[in-house]
């Protein structure tokens, strides 16, 4: 044998040519390269005239990979929609003016996450949402979910989700809650909360942030914690309400630069829960601060020295515009520029 090499080397040999040859085929197999060229991420199409790739919202749910987007069309999809066993989607219609998912039969019209499977890293905007059966929308045991510029016409509720952000969306019209939450974690960030019985709802074990909303023309509260929940109230708007907060339960909770006003009554905080209260502007018909009853009784030793009470100068509250003229005095107030959602007129206008 050349070498000294055995007949049992040279066919151990043989076999390894063998493999590596087998495997540079493979590597450049036709199959293989079409399996690395439909990973890559995706444009998708939905148009009612047939112009995309789809007609229907939720056939290109459906067909979506991670990193997928889906643009909707104008136009009103009748039709649900659901979108569960998926990660790093994008849903962007042309416009909240623009694109109406109007629903069919289930109640509530739009689903993230599906019992028992969630969905991770969704972003939704650029369309309207009508409610089917009292509800608009649901998410469910998701993660990393964004919806901004949305308009949701009825109840928007989360249950085991975490990590979710609402931002610049008009939530209004539920006969029960605009945005309920129950065992979730999620930021509400610059939305406009309007004709629901109680704007804000957080429940169960959940943590919230409320920062810069408006929430307006809630038959109840425009806020209300309960259970073992925690929320932090920073910079919102709370007015022409029933009242602006309730803070039950064993509730843990801030609730700072906040313009509460023009509301029948302002806080309620429940004998075991807690608040740290600093620098609001309380402008209410009748108690600012009240412990729960029935009936309520005012508590004025709830109070803080950093409280202003004084007109926040609205530009007009008729016409829902929460604008502070120039000439308001809630500027400049503690570690805030100015109090409520939104900035103040210039001194021009």
């Amino acid at each position: 044998m050349p070498g000294g090499m055995t007949i049992l080397t040279m066919m151990w040999m043989s076999r390894i040519v063998i493999l590596c040859l087998s495997l540079g085929a493979a590597s450049h197999s036709p199959v293989w390269a079409d399996e690395v060229a439909r990973v890559e991420p995706q444009q998708i199409v939905v148009a009612l005239d047939g112009s995309g790739q789809y007609r229907s919202i939720q056939e290109a749910v459906d067909a979506a990979k991670k990193g997928d987007t889906i643009f909707i069309k104008p136009g009103a999809y009748a039709e649900d929609v659901t979108i569960h066993s998926k990660e790093k989607i994008r849903l962007i219609g042309a416009g909240m003016d623009q694109v109406t998912l109007l629903g069919r039969e289930r109640v509530g019209v739009f689903h993230v996450g599906k019992w028992p499977y969630g969905a991770t890293d969704i972003e939704i905007s650029g369309f309207t949402i009508n409610e089917h059966g009292g509800h608009a929308m649901g998410m469910f045991n998701g993660h990393g979910i964004l919806l901004h510029h949305v308009r949701v016409k009825g109840m928007l509720f989360t249950q085991q989700v975490e990590d979710v952000r609402i931002e610049n969306c008009i939530i209004g019209g539920s006969e029960t809650t605009g945005v309920q939450f129950a065992n979730s974690q999620a930021v509400l960030r610059d939305n406009f909360i309007h004709d629901n019985d109680h704007g804000v709802s957080v429940a169960g074990k959940s943590s919230v942030r409320l920062e810069r909303n408006i929430v307006t023309r809630s038959l109840f509260e425009a806020v209300i914690v309960n259970d073992q929940s925690r929320a932090v109230l920073i910079g919102n708007t709370l007015v022409k309400n029933g009242g602006g907060a309730a803070f039950l339960g064993t509730s843990q909770n801030e609730a700072s630069g906040n313009i509460v006003s023009l509301n029948t009554y302002g806080f309620v905080v429940g004998p075991s829960s807690r608040v740290a209260f600093s620098y609001n502007a309380m402008q209410n018909s009748e108690s600012n601060y009240l412990r729960p009853g029935p009936p309520r009784q005012p508590a004025p030793e709830l109070k803080p020295d950093s409280d202003l009470t004084v007109d926040p100068r609205f530009v007009d509250t008729a016409r829902d515009d929460f604008r502070l003229r120039a000439d308001t005095a809630l500027v400049k107030i503690g570690e805030f520029s100015y109090l409520g959602a939104l900035p103040p007129l210039a001194a021009s206008h």
